[in-house]
């Protein structure tokens, strides 16, 4: 394998001509193209954005050293647990830094508001924040854990739900990537949050804020949007959407970015299997929303929403009425 990636050894040698030049130089004006029509291209000649490899080897050792004798390494000992937990948190937070300077350095590129000290510093401040909120991820897990092995009957242990269950595993790229996205870098925890959807088919936009005790019984095509609000002790099962029902622009077209547009669930809801809740609605505690359901109105606690009562609200009067 060489640097680039590309073993050599499976090409044989040949000669053909394939214009290299020519599509290279395509290439690079294509490039530049694009970059001059994004404020300018940069002068800079190193990375300018951060790196999803990265990122990736960041979580995974994030997750080991969050639960190190399940997720850390197979030899572990729980002796040298602390020291592997220390020794893994510096490295990590180290690679952090790195990536987090990379994003404000892209920001900051785009508004011209701070300088190289200014940004170095930064994100010093913004890593000693991340990792000062790791132990409250931890404990909000810990009531993940136990939510899914209370309400999934062929859960065996808690152990299992940590190391099987997709749902488990897109909370815990949701809990790190909502703190990034808090602390303003929200393209990191963005990226954090697709390995989790590329992984799991579980979609959770970072900004989404959930409270604890959440599960997501198998998990494939659920959709939760960027301004969600999800209280304690919540369950979803799969192919559940809380998403917005339209989308706000301004006069030319372009769309409002940030405006609250997603679901409020409170505590103790329950959404079974293909439901879909749109637009900024709130659906009241201790409420269950049945399966396949399509919701647009907001919903008293204690509710128990079927279909059919969803599809008689979407149907026109009937003759006469």
């Amino acid at each position: 394998m060489s640097k680039h990636g590309l073993s050599q050894a499976s090409y044989p040698s040949m000669a053909h001509n394939w214009n290299l030049d020519q599509v290279v130089s395509q290439l690079r004006m294509v490039r530049t193209a694009w970059r001059d029509s994004q404020r300018g291209n940069s002068e800079r000649g190193d990375r300018e954005l951060p790196s999803p490899e990265a990122l990736r080897d960041i979580i995974t050792h994030l997750r080991g050293a969050l639960f190190p004798m399940r997720l850390g390494p197979a030899d572990l000992r729980r002796e040298t647990e602390d020291y592997y937990v220390g020794h893994t948190l510096d490295a990590v937070l180290n690679a952090l830094w790195r990536q987090v300077r990379l994003e404000l350095r892209y920001t900051a590129r785009q508004q011209n508001d701070a300088t190289e000290h200014e940004i170095d510093a930064r994100a010093v401040d913004l890593v000693r924040q991340f990792a000062a909120a790791l132990p409250d991820v931890r404990s909000m897990l810990d009531t993940d854990v136990l939510a899914a092995y209370a309400g999934d009957p062929a859960a065996r242990s808690v152990d299992e739900v940590l190391l099987c269950y997709p749902g488990m595993l897109a909370i815990v790229h949701h809990r790190l990537a909502h703190v990034l996205y808090q602390l303003g870098v929200p393209m990191l925890a963005r990226l954090v949050a697709e390995q989790a959807h590329s992984a799991t088919g579980i979609d959770i936009h970072p900004g989404a804020t959930i409270g604890r005790g959440f599960f997501i019984d198998h998990g494939t095509g659920v959709v939760i949007g960027e301004t969600a609000i999800i209280g304690e002790r919540v369950r979803l099962y799969q192919a559940v959407t809380l998403g917005a029902k339209s989308f706000p622009a301004d006069a030319e077209g372009n769309l409002h970015k940030g405006q609250p547009r997603h679901p409020i669930v409170e505590d103790d809801v329950v959404i079974y299997a293909g439901a879909t809740i749109l637009g900024r609605i709130t659906i009241g505690a201790g409420s269950t929303i049945g399966g396949n359901v399509w919701l647009t109105r907001s919903v008293p606690s204690g509710s128990h929403v079927t279909q059919a009562q969803s599809l008689q609200e979407r149907l026109p009067p009937a003759s006469g009425e």
